[in-house]
């Protein structure tokens, strides 16, 4: 299938499955993906229970309709078109060639939405690979009274701090393409780690919980902006 028929195919799922007025009462099914990179670094990160927990959460408190299967897509698969919100974490090297930055600014551009979660150690390469998807574009942080922080849960000082890292404080980032944010990026917060089962990282249950809040918000914003 050519690239423009699978970008066609992704923006009627993007009508049919995430109209902003049917989002909370879907009879149809959607899945969400976490990114395979190549470059080294640990792509597979919390893969195991991170965004599965997530998608639960976002079912039974906004009453969302997610696929409980998340699936595994490379940047240059066509697959990637059939997701229509994709989560990219690790703690090291990343690597984007000519083909898979093509690929990636086809789908954000064609209404998809990337989530970032700097695991700790990512942030310096990203930056970098991420200026390749879009040369002419910068990593803006947002304000706090982005709505992205207040969907259903508010969050009125921005992102919530789940893991020290370099004891900074947490920043949301964003890639705004023609008035749309395609992309967030949480840096020094580490939602993917507070998404994880307790045991993991053996955080709060308070801390987890807002790390739940604040992805569900992410999910809200991204099928509804």
């Amino acid at each position: 299938m050519s690239k423009f028929l699978n970008q066609i195919l992704f923006i009627l799922i993007l009508v049919i499955f995430i109209n902003p007025s049917t989002l909370f009462a879907q009879t149809s099914s959607y899945q969400v993906a976490v990114v395979k990179y190549n470059g080294g670094g640990d792509w597979y990160a919390n893969l195991e229970t991170s965004l599965p927990n997530l998608i639960k959460f976002c079912n039974q408190n906004l009453k969302t309709n997610i696929n409980t299967e998340q699936a595994i897509v490379e940047l240059s698969s066509p697959e990637l078109f059939n997701y229509p919100f994709i989560h990219l974490t690790g703690h090291g090297n990343i690597i984007i060639n000519n083909e898979e930055a093509e690929n990636l600014k086809n789908y954000l551009i064609g209404g998809g939405f990337l989530h970032i979660s700097d695991n700790y150690g990512m942030d310096k390469f990203l930056r970098s690979q991420m200026k390749l998807v879009f040369p002419e574009l910068e990593f803006v942080e947002l304000p706090y009274s982005h709505p992205i922080y207040h969907q259903k849960y508010d969050f009125n000082k921005g992102l919530p701090k789940i893991h020290e890292h370099d004891d900074k404080s947490p920043q949301g980032f964003g890639i705004i393409y023609e008035d749309r944010l395609v992309c967030f990026y949480d840096f020094e917060c580490d939602l993917g780690d507070g998404w994880e089962d307790s045991e993991v990282h053996n955080d709060s249950e308070e801390k987890r919980t807002k790390a739940l809040q604040m992805g569900a918000n992410i999910i809200s914003y991204a099928f509804t902006q």
